[in-house]
């Protein structure tokens, strides 16, 4: 689950990490009202930025600054007025604009291969990463943090020599580095990213300067949100995906990918083998999704509306292995979901197990293609894909 950025910065916030003032306002009077108070405050300037969950916000349009209150309602009525990457922007945060003498850049991310968090920080902040990488690789440390353990103070100070902190500020760093990694273990999160970490002026010590958390992104693994009703209180259902909140609200693990054969699997494990095997026989998968045990007819109608709503899909494999999970309900659930179908597509099904004679006669009366095996069933697909017979 993604945050808005309003959200992520509130995170960090509650973590203790330093963090601008700001609000988020829904209506054009409401961000007058904030850059009213902000003004009041001692801001100059203030940043307008719109809530929705894709980048590319500037670019769009999404982001202005705004020297007076009548010019932040103003502008924060255009950008509520616009759509960005087929999202309409329904809030905007409003803050004060930061005066940025450096950008640094700090996330704190999964790493499986370590089965660690790892920390990666640049003294190019401001621009995404993977542009970072792609210009100069070494312009990127990375610290493997434990688990359970957190980044521990030598590895924090050494990360932030390595990007060119002294003083006072390297201690500032030690204290954000570490507090990020806290944030991405007690709140179960895939990623917690800071960029920029803005080096800005101390105003209470001429020549001073101090570190703060201008733009946060935070990503919360789905499987844990059980653990934090707080954060599940954050999501944005009008900014997701219509079809991955379907999956969701299903209980369908689903993860699109860039192919055109449709996967319908019960049992991740199967799921991946499914997908191997649809690649090794020269075909693409577009999704993995997997219906989990004990589906019933209406389950299986709603993965293949999710499967079809995906319009790159040529053909579909349907794979189920029936343990709890009955092959006469997976059928019903494919003659169902046929009959709903706004477009035709090619489909072979495989179905043993709990119930497969059963499956497979109504398979058979429904004029299904049908394989026995796993590698048939993967060739009929690709084939189906291509255009030709099953």
């Amino acid at each position: 689950m993604k945050l808005h950025e309003a959200e992520a910065r509130e995170l960090l916030r509650r973590a203790g990490l330093p963090v601008p003032d700001g609000e988020v306002a829904t209506t054009p009077a409401a961000a007058r009202a904030t850059a009213e108070r902000l003004f009041a405050g001692g801001a100059t300037q203030v940043v307008i930025k719109a809530q929705v969950l894709v980048g590319g916000r500037g670019k769009a349009g999404g982001v202005k600054l705004a020297r007076s209150v009548e010019e932040a309602e103003k502008i924060a009525a255009q950008i509520l007025a616009l759509t960005i990457k087929d999202l309409p922007v329904r809030r905007v945060l409003v803050a004060p604009a930061a005066e940025i003498l450096r950008e640094i850049y700090l996330s704190a991310l999964i790493d499986r291969s370590s089965r660690g968090i790892l920390l990666m920080a640049s003294a190019a902040g401001g621009m995404e990463i993977e542009e970072v990488a792609a210009k100069d690789p070494t312009a990127i440390i990375r610290e493997i943090a434990h688990p359970h353990a957190g980044l521990l103070p030598f590895q924090a100070r050494r990360l932030g020599l390595r990007i060119g902190a002294r003083g006072d500020l390297l201690k500032q760093f030690v204290a954000i580095a570490t507090g990020l990694v806290r944030v991405a273990r007690e709140s179960d999160a895939d990623l917690v990213e800071v960029n920029p970490l803005a080096v800005v002026p101390e105003p209470e010590l001429p020549g001073g300067e101090r570190l703060v958390c201008l733009d946060a992104k935070v990503t919360i693994d789905d499987s844990a949100l059980d653990r934090h009703p707080e954060l599940e209180a954050w999501r944005d259902e009008d900014s997701e995906d219509p079809i991955d909140r379907e999956a969701r609200e299903m209980g369908i693990a689903y993860i699109r990918l860039d192919g055109s054969i449709g996967c319908m699997v019960n049992g991740a494990g199967l799921a991946m083998t499914t997908l191997d095997l649809v690649t090794r026989a020269g075909g693409t998968p577009a999704n993995f999704l997997d219906i989990g045990g004990g589906a019933r007819a209406d389950k299986v109608a709603a993965a293949m509306r999710i499967i079809l709503a995906d319009k790159g899909v040529k053909a579909i494999l349907v794979n189920i292995f029936g343990g709890i999970t009955r092959g006469d309900e997976v059928a019903r659930g494919l003659i169902e979901a046929r009959g709903q179908q706004e477009r035709t597509v090619p489909m072979v099904v495989r179905i043993v197990g709990t119930n497969a004679k059963e499956a497979a006669e109504l398979l058979t009366a429904g004029g299904f293609a049908t394989a026995t095996s796993l590698d048939e069933a993967a060739e009929k697909a690709v084939a189906l894909a291509a255009g030709g017979a099953a």
